[in-house]
């Protein structure tokens, strides 16, 4: 897919041989592929692995696939989202794109076409910011909180007993997986993540 960058992708169906089939097919094209049978366990794995790309189905036991989406645009919404629908389905696709998903692949799964989805995905949404919806660790989650309380730097190096230096590098690194470049944008992506009221 591309040089030297290898694309977390999770795969989310209730279909064993399907997920199977997914994760043969996009490992030959540069990405590693983590399968789940259900919504449920995909969002727990979400806080602590990094994922480029989400591939759900819409139709699933439990959680749909719509409902995963809206819950994974709340968590994580620079993650992008590509679902995957039989033909009837074709509305609640719709509703999925509306909903923000950034495309959707019609099942039975044609490759060519698939890859070709999964490929530009990711080459819009990861390729430039390696970082970019890396799970924050505790002490960002924490510095992020702070930032959004309004403290500066030095302000907050005095709580956490840390360099402003150290500070920096983690505003840094939080700037970069939230994949924002002004608090404004920070803070308006952490209410969409439900730190602080929207």
């Amino acid at each position: 897919m591309m040089n030297d960058f290898t694309a977390q992708v999770f795969i989310v169906d209730d279909d064993p041989c399907l997920r199977d089939a997914i994760a043969l097919n996009l490992k030959g094209d540069c990405c590693e592929c983590t399968c789940f049978e259900n919504a449920d366990d995909c969002l727990k794995r979400l806080n602590q692995q990094k994922c480029d790309l989400l591939i759900t189905d819409i139709k699933m036991p439990g959680m749909s696939g719509i409902e995963l989406l809206t819950e994974v645009k709340r968590i994580a919404p620079w993650l992008p989202v590509l679902v995957m629908s039989a033909y009837g389905d074709i509305p609640l696709a719709v509703k999925a794109v509306k909903a923000g998903a950034a495309d959707f692949v019609e099942k039975p799964l044609e490759w060519d076409k698939f890859l070709a989805a999964v490929r530009l995905i990711v080459k819009q949404n990861s390729f430039s910011n390696p970082q970019k919806g890396s799970p924050l660790t505790n002490t960002e989650m924490i510095v992020l909180r702070l930032i959004i309380q309004n403290k500066s730097n030095k302000e907050i190096a005095q709580v956490l007993h840390r360099s402003v230096r150290t500070v920096e590098i983690h505003r840094s690194h939080i700037m970069r997986k939230l994949d924002v470049d002004s608090v404004v944008e920070l803070v308006k992506q952490a209410s969409a993540m439900g730190l602080i009221p929207a």
